[in-house]
């Protein structure tokens, strides 16, 4: 039996997450280190899991498995994370950990994951659209049996009265597994927490959802083990997960009487068996995903958008329902300033994004307030707000970046809207960049973010300018040349990959190698019909149709560019995201 050490790392908010590291008895030299990636299911912990590095029998393969925060020695309370999506991003730590400290490197990680564990390893993936050899999911709970009718709404109304609490299992150890062994040890063991908080339950339902609805834009070789006797999950958003999957290599094993505990059945051997195989298998192939490279042209997100800019039938019982919406939203207008301002500019206009950065509500009487309170808390612009602060937050680390490499910091915003989130970000910096160039087509736009720079004093060091985000020539003639380019919440709002390519392009020959880009993604939207059908955009009164972006398919058209991401950031909601690239030779 291989021996475990025990070890920590510190997840981007400073807490200690406990993990177990079992070291690859013989690897190859000169082979760069493979690793099998363990996460337990909800209420557990990894020693659960423990057994299926024996079972697997890699041993030319490194296996981590941890204690997710507020499980077995890991630090929280019980049952708890601050949010579903904090858990997502404690993976994405977890592996920056693993190339730093053990140097293996994400293409050449295979995961294994359980139940609540293979939602959120599920929702990493979909989000954050790591390079991982392979992705096993075991009963993923995308939908738990809660038995009781309507327990969800009526939870989330509890939790609105009282805040965070916690609910305790129904599930006994012997509805988990038919193994007599693993149900002592379940109603045993110490480190077992039977609570978990209504946050957590809550978000577990809404991201599930999320990746289910869009699991398409997941392309790593997915093995997903289907419990046929479960208990505690159902089945048929697993079926969905699967047949929308947008994985080349796929497969789907359901297996007959497995209770819910898949990985710690009775007689568990022949998938393991199976699991074994995948991962192998996936480790000897070279690590291949589909070029996202034309899915403007071709794809579900291509066909999505078509089928949001299509007109509705005259009279259907929908275009009623959309003409009603936009009457509304027209006669908010008259009491509204903000809605007022996303009718005369376009609700995607830099002078929209900088009224929704202040987040001030104004109209006429309280009413109107009221209506531009209710607007500004809507969850897109919720999303922006946070958006704005991850751009300052990697804008701030490229530049401790550049500084460490003892380089100049020279900004250009290709497409500032009014500048907000730059010049906010380096207020009070010291020392400050060498220079800040914002540009923006619109003469609006330069003249507001002129202004800006001048009430924020920082006229000795910015300067704003017309300019074409996508001619690539112009791009590539800047100067002084920039070593720090941002282009925030632009890209979303043009379908076509061959201008975001030009466009890309034009700042790769800009920048120097070593240098930075910053720039965002919209992988995923609520709210995509509702901007569609009730929404003019900057364009002339044009309808506001948006095509989304995978995290996957930005991250290629940055990458074809001669960028290689660093890192990145991503809402709660899986909304916005904003990403750190570097410039490579």
């Amino acid at each position: 039996m291989r021996e475990a050490q025990d070890q920590t790392f510190t997840t981007h908010d400073g807490v200690a997450l406990f993990y177990r590291h079992w070291p690859a008895g013989n690897a190859t030299p000169g082979e760069p280190r493979k690793a099998v990636l363990l996460f337990h299911r909800g209420h557990e912990h990894s020693g659960r899991i423990a057994h299926l590095v024996d079972e697997l029998d890699l041993a030319d393969t490194d296996f981590f498995a941890w204690d997710a925060r507020g499980h077995g020695q890991s630090p929280g309370a019980r049952g708890d994370s601050p949010s579903f999506a904090t858990s997502a991003r404690d993976v994405q730590t977890f592996c920056e950990h693993l190339a730093q400290a053990h140097g293996i490197a994400e293409e050449n990680i295979a995961v294994i994951a359980q139940s609540v564990g293979a939602v959120i390893v599920a929702t990493w993936v979909h989000d954050y659209a790591p390079r991982i050899r392979a992705l096993v999911l075991a009963s993923p709970a995308f939908k738990v049996k809660l038995y009781v009718p309507l327990a969800r709404p009526g939870l989330a109304l509890l939790r609105k009265l009282r805040g965070n609490f916690f609910v305790d299992s129904y599930v006994k150890a012997r509805f988990l597994t038919h193994d007599p062994q693993r149900i002592a040890s379940y109603d045993q063991d110490p480190l077992i927490t039977k609570s978990i908080s209504v946050n957590v339950l809550l978000g577990l339902y809404e991201a599930g959802e999320r990746v289910v609805a869009d699991a398409q834009a997941i392309g790593v070789p997915t093995q997903l083990l289907i419990s046929g006797a479960d208990f505690v999950v159902h089945r048929k958003p697993q079926e969905q997960f699967f047949e929308r999957l947008g994985s080349v290599h796929k497969e789907k094993h359901i297996l007959p009487g497995f209770f819910h505990d898949t990985l710690g059945e009775k007689d568990r051997a022949p998938v393991i068996a199976r699991m074994r195989r995948f991962i192998l298998q996936n480790f000897a192939s070279p690590l291949n995903r589909p070029s996202l490279l034309d899915a403007d042209r071709l794809g579900a997100t291509c066909a999505e958008a078509e089928s949001l800019a299509t007109a509705l039938p005259r009279n259907s019982l929908r275009d009623l329902y959309w003409r009603m919406t936009r009457a509304s939203l027209g006669l908010g207008s008259k009491l509204s300033a903000g809605v007022k301002l996303g009718f005369d500019t376009g609700f995607d206009s830099g002078s929209t994004l900088d009224y929704v950065y202040r987040n001030r509500a104004t109209g006429l009487s309280p009413i109107g307030r009221l209506i531009d309170r209710n607007y500004l808390d809507s969850i897109g612009w919720r999303g922006i707000r946070q958006r704005k602060l991850h751009v300052e937050e990697l804008l701030r680390l490229a530049i401790t970046g550049l500084r460490d490499q003892q380089q100049p910091v020279r900004i250009v915003d290709i497409a500032a809207g009014h500048g907000r989130y730059i010049l906010e970000a380096v207020q009070g910096m010291s020392p400050l960049p060498e220079s800040i160039l914002l540009r923006d087509y619109s003469d609006i736009n330069v003249r507001d973010g002129s202004a800006l720079i001048a009430e924020k004093g920082l006229g000795d060091i910015a300067r704003f300018v017309k300019g074409d985000a996508f001619d690539g020539q112009d791009l590539a003639a800047l100067s002084p040349k920039p070593s720090l380019a941002v282009v925030s919440g632009l890209y979303e709002l043009f379908a076509d990959n061959q201008m975001v390519g030009r466009s890309l392009a034009g700042l790769a020959d800009a920048i120097e190698p070593g240098g930075y880009l910053v720039y965002t993604g919209q992988p995923w939207h609520p709210q995509l019909e509702l901007i569609a059908r009730a929404l003019t955009s900057h364009r002339a009164g044009q309808a506001w149709v948006m095509r989304r972006r995978s995290q996957a398919e930005m991250d290629q058209l940055v990458e074809a560019a001669g960028f290689r991401k660093v890192t990145q950031r991503i809402d709660q909601w899986g909304i916005f995201s904003v990403s750190l690239a570097q410039r490579v030779q």
